[in-house]
């Protein structure tokens, strides 16, 4: 079953502002479509500025498009705002990247998890709620004993708990998450990517998930979305693009991974970046590819039957 479905999405954002310096508007999403089945993580990565927190936003309608459609569990909520897409929230929450910027230090963390329920359960009282959070706390790995303590006696991992928690809480049919282990300690992160897969397999949640870490994606991503300049340049599923990917761009990001193996150091087959930049014409990948041809100012950045946006893909040579 589709629980997240977006159709070609467009966003720009107008010159000035962070872009004011550069004289020109930005286009931050450009004809991006996916689909999302209930169980399953779609991970979305790509470079910073390359639109993918910006694709994760507009999925959740917290920006709204220029132009395409969004769907929750097949319904339409592209046009939807105020108090009709408030009642529809509990179906997408978010868990953000920083655990110590993302929990209000004024609040207990019981009433930090429980505010989903004061929107979408105003009938529930509060020993009710309590309950409620108790045992979603549970859930994450954290007992009720520190529910009435504050933001700042928890560590990373803890708070980035809390933060799974209190998107948990209603239940929701989609988790959006935004570089959530990003901030956290090696050690932790592994823990927070075992919890989000516990999760995954006990209540059938769908992820997208929203990282620069390959390393990270491989562990958790069933299918994986490369993006460069705001456009998708090749998907697949997660073994297809770490095993054989397509499309020079991701092949120059699996390239500058940390390489910790010692029989995959010095190989002869990696894919160097020639340039800086983007083009606005053509491929936008051009000033750094190594294997441009004049076509290439002219292709329309869509993605072929093998899901790569490219002319001269890296598995059609030889």
């Amino acid at each position: 079953m589709s629980v997240l479905r977006v159709e070609q999405l467009n966003k720009t954002f107008a010159a000035g502002g962070m872009f004011k310096a550069i004289g020109k508007a930005k286009r931050a999403v450009i004809d991006t479509s996916f689909d999302l089945q209930a169980g399953e993580t779609l991970a979305i990565v790509g470079e910073s500025g390359s639109g993918k927190s910006t694709t994760a936003r507009l999925a959740m309608q917290l920006l709204a498009p220029d132009s395409g459609q969004i769907y929750w569990a097949g319904e339409n909520v592209t046009h939807l705002r105020g108090a009709e897409l408030r009642r529809r929230r509990s179906h997408i929450q978010m868990v953000f990247q920083d655990p110590y910027a993302s929990l209000n230090p004024r609040m207990k963390i019981w009433q930090s998890v429980a505010e989903g329920l004061r929107v979408h359960r105003p009938d529930m009282t509060n020993i009710q709620r309590r309950d409620k959070v108790a045992a979603t706390l549970a859930l994450c790995g954290l007992d009720d004993s520190g529910m009435d303590r504050y933001p700042h006696q928890f560590s990373g991992g803890q708070r980035q708990r809390i933060g799974i928690a209190r998107a948990l809480i209603v239940e929701p049919k989609v988790l959006v998450l935004d570089e959530p282990v990003s901030a956290l300690d090696v050690s932790v992160q592994a823990q927070i990517l075992n919890l989000l897969k516990e999760i995954q397999l006990n209540t059938n949640l769908a992820y997208l998930f929203i990282s620069h870490d390959l390393s990270v994606v491989r562990h958790i991503a069933d299918r994986v979305s490369v993006m460069f300049a705001g456009q998708v340049v090749e998907q697949g599923k997660v073994a297809d693009i770490f095993g054989h990917c397509a499309h020079p761009y991701t092949r120059a990001l699996l390239d500058a991974r940390p390489i910790t193996h010692p029989d995959e150091r010095n190989r002869g087959d990696v894919v160097m970046v020639i340039g800086e930049g983007m083009s606005d014409t053509g491929c936008a990948y051009q000033p750094r590819c190594a294997f441009k041809q004049d076509s290439c100012a002219a292709f329309d950045g869509k993605l072929n039957s093998q899901g790569c946006a490219c002319l001269y893909p890296l598995s059609g040579r030889s």
